[in-house]
């Protein structure tokens, strides 16, 4: 099978990990504080906090807004359902936006109708690695008075295009931003996320947060007379990263242009394909800007309602898809949160179909894919 997602990971990553077996300390150590500045220095972030996951990396950045229930948090429907749990178990209660139909990130036209006196928080979702419109968002987040925790597991590397037609990379403005390094990303740690921010008090409690509130500070003070002390100031959790998974960080984050560079040129392959006459009125293509974008998912919206019988065509073909995603709001666990006017991700949702896109794809797998949605129509 030609898979969906699939990481890229080599003797390079091996070999650093094993510099830390042979160190004897696997927990969180110095190879997590080296990947944590080599993010900052990537994407010019001030500081950089290494989690276990994305998921947590999340629930960290929101834990610190100290949320109560009848607190707010708007967020887009069309997103895992792994950002609402973050919102979920940070105290608030999601307030589910609508998606923009071109690019299906956050629309902002809804997000204004959805903010209200009880909002505290705003979670928009880098879609597919293409960046929000973070000028507009944080303008609002300024005039409303609310704080903007970035969901960018799609989009580490990618670039915000300002008004100006400058850009900034996501993480490096902004209140919080919120990235994930799982075994499918534009680069992996195995399992790892992280948070950035230019926010140093923010920083310092989400070092607490993430090993179970512990004030490393007090525990420097004392550690020449009492090794064993430590103090614990608030509630906190075991969402640190260990020195395994920063190593393979380290070495994946030293190929990351090359990473963003294939996967771009895979994905104009399909943008170039889906424009022939053969897939008009059948395949719809999203915007993308590949000057903004280290793209992590390519999706196309499948009209005509026969997504299900193509994806089984393609299955049958030895090639995997997927959706990304089932609408939040449609699950169980979501059925008593706010959900009204939701109507682009409602169309959508039967129409979106992700195709293979990761590293190790060849020419030879990309020109098979297209030309079997070829032999489909």
């Amino acid at each position: 099978m030609i898979q969906v997602s699939k990481p890229f990971i080599g003797t390079s990553e091996l070999n650093e990990i094993e510099k830390v077996f042979h160190s004897g300390w696997l927990g969180m150590g110095a190879w997590v504080k080296t990947f944590e500045d080599k993010i900052c220095s990537y994407i010019g972030a001030i500081e950089c906090i290494a989690t276990n996951t994305g998921t947590n990396a999340l629930h960290l950045a929101l834990d610190i807004l100290d949320l109560k229930p009848d607190d707010e948090v708007i967020v887009p429907s069309l997103t895992f359902i792994a950002t609402i749990q973050a919102i979920i178990q940070a105290g608030g209660t999601p307030v589910f936006c609508d998606a923009e139909p071109t690019t299906l990130n956050i629309s902002i036209e809804d997000l204004k109708s959805k903010i209200t006196a009880k909002t505290k928080a705003l979670v928009p979702v880098h879609y597919r690695g293409l960046p929000c419109n973070m000028e507009e968002l944080l303008s609002l987040s300024n005039k409303y008075n609310f704080t903007v925790v970035e969901d960018a597991a799609h989009a580490f590397s990618s670039k915000y295009r300002s008004y100006d037609g400058s850009f900034a990379p996501i993480g490096s403005f902004g209140h919080l931003t919120c990235f994930s390094f799982d075994p499918i990303k534009v680069i992996t740690c195995g399992e790892g996320g992280a948070v950035c921010t230019n926010n140093s008090e923010w920083a310092e409690r989400i070092r607490k947060k993430r090993i179970l509130g512990i004030d490393k500070d007090t525990w420097s003070r004392y550690k020449n007379e009492r090794s064993w002390f430590y103090d614990v100031v608030e509630r906190g959790y075991r969402h640190h990263m260990s020195n395994v998974n920063a190593a393979i960080g380290c070495k994946q984050l030293e190929q990351i242009e090359t990473f963003i560079l294939r996967r771009n040129e895979i994905c104009k392959k399909y943008d170039q394909a889906f424009s022939s006459d053969i897939f008009k009125n059948k395949i719809m293509t999203l915007y993308s800007d590949y000057n903004q974008m280290a793209t992590f998912t390519y999706i196309v919206r499948v009209l005509n309602n026969n997504r299900f019988e193509l994806m089984n065509f393609l299955n049958s073909q030895g090639i995997s898809t997927g959706v990304h995603y089932i609408p939040c709001h449609t699950q169980t666990i979501c059925k008593n949160f706010r959900s009204e006017n939701l109507i682009t991700t409602n169309n959508i949702s039967d129409e979106i179909l992700t195709l293979p896109l990761h590293f190790g794809l060849s020419d030879q797998d990309v020109n098979f894919i297209i030309q079997s949605l070829k032999d489909y129509y």
